[in-house]
């Protein structure tokens, strides 16, 4: 998975996406301008390729949210669990519809997939996690993170949970340096699993592993670790769907060596799609070294990510659930008293 450096497509892009190497295309604020823009290098990325390049987001809300002007506004996670804490089935009802109103949005422009919902827990540790967590309950988190992507799925869009198997507990952000958790296994299947373990358990469709090494159970960081990926989430968790990496051109990713070494660690621990950003030198070094590679197995697994169904924005705004919510969205901004019976 790819990204591009503007708005429109170049003649090197385009040959590189026509690589049998590339499978997809992930898209920045860069990319974006207006709903019609994006809309229409979507179409143009999907048109190159039968069966189409992926093209996805990183559409969380909050701090992490692409596309903005001509898109709603969408709240960072942990609202849902302040507002869970007065109002539970009011924070339930939001995830959902909001969950919904994220991937009916994207999917109106023709984005397949956000890499979303957070699974991390929500601690004092973690500044890059921070807000984009739902809660510090993982529980609770499991019960929200389900909401939102059965939203997603009512708009035909599958999810992403992240960071496999938790990245809350770290202090050291992994776009930086390589962050590294010394708890027992026991604590992290106990703790920051149970809300991956709870949407695996509920057909999530993928996830993308942490950069973080735990120390006290691999000497690899998750996204490069085969103990991770096929033993815990594979084969114990019963996990079926796609495993993204997260980007190998992140700091932490550095410890597998160069961009041709970091695809082939990645590639050999489990992972069925790799992510290469903001590192033109580094993808085309990935493509060369992947020519001949093939996986029947993740081609099966990725054909689930295509998003289904599409309508203008236009039909999108007369659609029920459309106000439905935006009410909500007011309400998670303060707009409307919590008490408001919607």
């Amino acid at each position: 998975m790819l990204d591009l450096a503007g708005t429109v497509l170049t003649p090197e892009e385009r040959e590189l996406l026509l690589h049998p190497a590339t499978g997809g295309v992930i898209l920045f604020s860069r990319n974006y301008e207006t709903p019609e823009q994006v809309r229409a290098l979507v179409k143009e990325i999907h048109d190159l390729r039968s069966p189409a390049l992926l093209v996805s987001v990183d559409q969380e809300g909050g701090r992490v949210q692409r596309f903005r002007e001509g898109f709603s506004r969408l709240p960072a996670a942990s609202k849902f669990g302040v507002l869970h804490s007065s109002h539970p089935q009011k924070a339930i009802d939001a995830a959902h519809h909001i969950g919904w109103l994220m991937a009916a949005e994207l999917r109106a422009v023709g984005v397949d997939f956000s890499f979303a919902p957070v699974l991390d827990l929500q601690t004092d540790i973690s500044q890059v996690i921070g807000d984009r967590a739902f809660s510090d309950d993982p529980l609770l988190v499991g019960k929200l993170a389900f909401s939102w992507a059965a939203g997603a799925r009512e708009a035909g869009m599958p999810s992403v949970g992240k960071h496999f198997p938790g990245h809350g507990c770290v202090e050291a952000d992994s776009h930086l340096d390589l962050p590294v958790d010394n708890r027992r296994f026991s604590e992290i299947w106990d703790h920051d699993l149970l809300p991956f373990r709870h949407m695996v358990e509920n057909n999530l469709e993928g996830l993308m592993p942490a950069h973080v090494v735990y120390a006290a159970v691999d000497e690899r960081p998750a996204g490069y670790s085969p103990y991770w990926i096929q033993e815990v989430l594979r084969q114990r968790m019963g996990f079926g769907g796609v495993v993204f990496s997260d980007d190998l051109s992140m700091a932490a990713a550095n410890i597998a060596g160069d961009y041709s070494e970091r695809a082939a660690t990645a590639l050999e621990a489990g992972c069925d799609m790799i992510l290469v950003c903001n590192n033109p030198e580094g993808a085309s070094e990935v493509l060369t070294s992947l020519a001949e590679y093939c996986d029947p197995v993740s081609q099966v697994r990725l054909a689930r990510m295509h998003g289904k169904g599409q309508v203008s924005s236009g039909d999108l705004r007369e659609d029920p659930r459309w106000l439905r919510a935006m009410e909500y969205l007011n309400l998670l901004d303060g707009e409307e008293s919590l008490d408001l019976e919607l």
